[in-house]
């Protein structure tokens, strides 16, 4: 397993050491010892998997604190456009985005701190989606920032007027009107 450190702080990819044969292939997908070994730990506490079609935009989500959440995020079938946007106020990176496609084919993963919206587009025909949390999901301090605010113009590789966006996502405040405790 390697490492591979973004221009953010603790935003890292993963990327699983591939063993493969005649019959397949085997990676070890999760170890936190090997991530404690990098700084990183988390105790991840709720896996969550989701299905979507091509053109599905998700996001952007976060938790306010004390609820907030990390995430491990990983594709199992299919490919996303995986997307973070910085929400710490003393960081340099505030107001940031970093996009990563992650797929099955790559089996990159991207491990997102507290602190930062995550959303994703769906690339391929359809994906399947398993991410760890290391908080259990609180309705109460949930928040998000709409997926087209102008300011943070991200380019989520699909056609946004086409997408398949959940009224929730739609009515988001924008960046500079979200509320994040961070």
């Amino acid at each position: 397993m390697t490492i591979e450190t973004t221009p953010f702080h603790d935003l890292v990819i993963i990327q699983p050491s591939v063993l493969e044969d005649a019959r397949g292939y085997f990676f070890e997908a999760y170890n936190s010892s090997t991530l404690a070994e990098f700084g990183l730990d988390y105790n991840f506490v709720q896996d969550n998997q989701s299905f979507s079609k091509r053109g599905t935009l998700r996001g952007l989500h976060y938790q306010n604190p004390p609820f907030a959440q990390a995430k491990l995020m990983r594709v199992l079938e299919g490919e996303i456009l995986d997307v973070v946007v910085d929400l710490r106020k003393e960081s340099p990176t505030y107001g940031q985005h970093f996009a990563i496609k992650l797929s099955a084919e790559n089996k990159k993963q991207l491990l997102i701190p507290h602190g930062f919206a995550h959303g994703f587009s769906v690339l391929s025909e359809t994906a399947t989606v398993l991410y760890k949390c290391d908080q259990f999901y609180n309705k109460a301090s949930e928040g998000g920032i709409r997926f087209d605010d102008p300011a943070l113009n991200i380019d989520w590789g699909i056609d946004l007027k086409a997408a398949f966006v959940s009224e929730k996502d739609q009515i988001l405040p924008l960046f500079k009107d979200s509320n994040s405790g961070f």
